[in-house]
């Protein structure tokens, strides 16, 4: 019937506690019901019997006792059964009417839940249901479903942010080969120099693309997942490694090293705790001035090996230094240094965080940056 009234489906959660409610008074009534059929019969039956034969007056009417006895008996299970069914009636009907009336407002919640459920989209992820009336599991429910609204749009807005940052990332170094390569070929009258020279510029750009690939290859790997392998680490020769591969560098622009590595063992995956240490170096490298400083520090504890990497440089904003572990922020500037993808200290996070570990950073007096890692030592 069009525009008639209409009703939920016979398994919705309504309709099916409606149904329970009502079955269950019904169940109790007939129980009770037939108890009350039963004591009646029971109570007419003790009425002390009259001997064979005996007549019982009745008006100016001479009635034989058991015959009395039992029309009483009749009468009085006949009223029970009467006035029983029709409160029998009144108690269902009664009872399907109220559980479907409080069954209503009960679930309110539940159908606020499932209408913000089908509105959301990845448009749309920022409605909520709100604090609800009652205060019972219902409303449990509705802030445990905001709480997971708020991830998954975190999630989503990371996922977007991430994405879109190593787009612009990834365009820069292609649009320098392709630049590159049109004006050379454009230039009828190149020669041998020019064309090395835009090899090299090629090259350049394409090794900064593949460290980027690298880069958000390694962060995809580490950033929520477990460990490929646990062994024996020791702190102190996994900074040694890193540093051969960052002392070139140092050396050109002067600056001092300093290291105080004491045996700090750990636990974890090789690979992944020689990428942080070599980070940390690079970082504190790539961002120091000529002529600065970087002091390395390793130490065992009962609970956790320390890792601490110092280093001088520009002054950093105490305010946006736990920005600098987001991907592609470059000492609290998006996007604008001239080498490095901007994922390191990123890739450091998320390594130290499948280790079971922290990481914590604090500008130094005067311009720099200390990066401090906590892993769990081995035991």
């Amino acid at each position: 019937m069009s525009g008639g009234l209409r009703f939920p489906p016979i398994r919705s959660l309504r309709v099916r506690i409606t149904l329970l409610a009502t079955g269950l008074a019904a169940g109790v009534s007939l129980v009770l019901l037939w108890l009350a059929w039963t004591l009646i019969g029971d109570a007419v039956s003790v009425v002390p019997q009259m001997p064979p034969g005996t007549s019982v007056r009745v008006g100016s009417i001479d009635v034989d006792a058991s015959v009395l006895a039992e029309h009483l008996r009749s009468q009085a299970r006949e009223k029970v059964l009467l006035f029983g069914s029709i409160a029998f009636c009144f108690v269902v009907a009664a009872t399907g009417i109220l559980a479907w009336a409080f069954t209503s407002r009960v679930l309110r919640p539940l159908r606020e839940i499932t209408g913000t459920a089908r509105r959301l989209s990845v448009e749309s992820m920022g409605e909520r249901i709100g604090a609800v009336r009652s205060k019972d599991e219902l409303a449990e429910l509705a802030g445990t479903f905001d709480d997971m609204l708020d991830r998954l749009q975190a999630a989503f807005d990371g996922q977007r942010h991430f994405v879109a940052n190593a787009s612009h990332e990834l365009r820069t170094p292609l649009a320098v080969i392709r630049t590159e390569l049109d004006v050379t070929l454009s230039d009828e009258h190149a020669d041998i120099a020019e064309l090395r020279r835009m090899a090299g510029v090629v090259r350049a750009a394409t090794e900064r693309a593949e460290q980027l690939v690298n880069s958000l290859l390694l962060l995809a790997r580490t950033d929520g997942a477990g460990l490929m392998s646990r062994e024996p680490v020791d702190l102190a020769v996994v900074v040694a490694s890193a540093w051969d591969a960052a002392r070139a560098e140092a050396g050109k622009r002067r600056i001092r090293a300093e290291f105080a590595t004491a045996p700090a063992p750990a636990v974890g995956d090789s690979a992944l705790l020689e990428r942080i240490a070599g980070n940390l170096l690079e970082n504190a490298v790539r961002h120091n001035v000529d002529g600065g400083w970087l002091d390395v520090m390793t130490a065992a504890g009962p609970q956790w090996s320390v890792l601490r990497v110092r280093s001088s440089g520009g002054l950093i904003d105490p305010m946006i230094v736990a920005e600098l572990f987001e991907p592609f922020r470059r000492a609290g500037v998006a996007r604008t240094a001239r080498s490095g993808a901007g994922l390191g200290l990123s890739i450091v996070r998320a390594a130290v965080q499948a280790h079971g570990g922290m990481v914590a950073a604090e500008p130094v007096v005067g311009g720099g940056l200390s990066v401090t890692v906590h892993l769990p030592a081995l035991r």
